[in-house]
């Protein structure tokens, strides 16, 4: 049971430092670093991202969303990878779903990118893409704007 409660209090902690705003901005900052010098550099990669909080245009068929996992890889190679740019704190591609290759724009906020891969090397890992809760736009949460403010302290 002792072991049972240092392990609880070990995930609460590890939970506490990824809800932290100060650390998402940190790896979100990080992954944006990495992801720009491999496109200014022409070196393609992979991603595996939580898909929860992104988006595609047009929408993807029924089929093909349900297909698609929680956490899904996408592979930036090709036509997908000279279509990648970095818009509004997201990784944003076009990319073929199916056997008939349905086309849609895909942007993922950078704070849902979990892993960058680069031949089958894991370049980045962020764990914070792993928590449902977490902040997915640290910048304009109200609450860090409220707490920013040095006249809110005696509420915080």
């Amino acid at each position: 049971m002792k072991k049972l409660k240092v392990r609880y209090k070990e995930f609460i902690l590890v939970k506490n430092i990824m809800e932290n705003i100060e650390i998402q901005e940190l790896l979100q900052k990080h992954c944006k670093e990495i992801i720009n010098s491999f496109i200014s550099k022409d070196i393609d990669f992979s991603i595996i991202a939580n898909i929860s909080n992104s988006s595609f245009h047009p929408k993807l068929p029924s089929d093909l969303q349900d297909s698609l996992s929680k956490f899904s890889i996408f592979s930036l190679a090709g036509y997908t990878f000279k279509s990648a740019h970095i818009k509004d704190e997201s990784l944003c591609f076009e990319a073929g779903f199916g056997k008939d290759n349905f086309g849609s724009l895909v942007k993922i906020p950078l704070n849902s990118i979990f892993q960058i891969i680069k031949d089958d090397n894991i370049i980045f890992i962020n764990t914070s893409a792993t928590f449902d809760n977490i902040v997915k736009n640290p910048k304009n949460n109200s609450m860090n704007l409220f707490k920013s403010n040095p006249n809110n302290k005696k509420f915080t």
